[in-house]
């Protein structure tokens, strides 16, 4: 992955940060990863090179977790560093059109 996808997924982070007011500092590391420090929590997010299907590995206290998106990314930091956040999952049922 080049540089400017990670510089601009470094600053995302950064402003979404601050949008969610939660403290913690973004910075790159010599080998590309995006490292947050939060108040307790440590992360790392690589690019994933070598797995197709997913596009970054997020690691929260050095476990590791695999994310398809940068939205996947964002939700798994916010978790992590926002206790107040209620993270909404969406559940689809098969219900008959009428009821019977």
């Amino acid at each position: 992955m080049s540089a400017a996808p990670v510089d601009l997924t470094c600053e995302l982070m950064a402003q979404s940060l601050a949008a969610w007011r939660v403290a913690g500092v973004v910075e790159r590391s010599r080998d590309g990863a995006i490292v947050i420090r939060g108040a307790c929590t440590d992360i790392r997010i690589d690019p994933a090179a070598s797995d197709p299907m997913f596009r970054w590995m997020v690691a929260i206290d050095g476990r590791k977790r695999p994310a398809i998106s940068v939205v996947g990314v964002l939700r798994q930091v916010r978790e992590a560093l926002d206790p107040g956040y209620a993270a909404n999952r969406v559940r689809v049922a098969l219900t008959p059109l009428v009821p019977s």
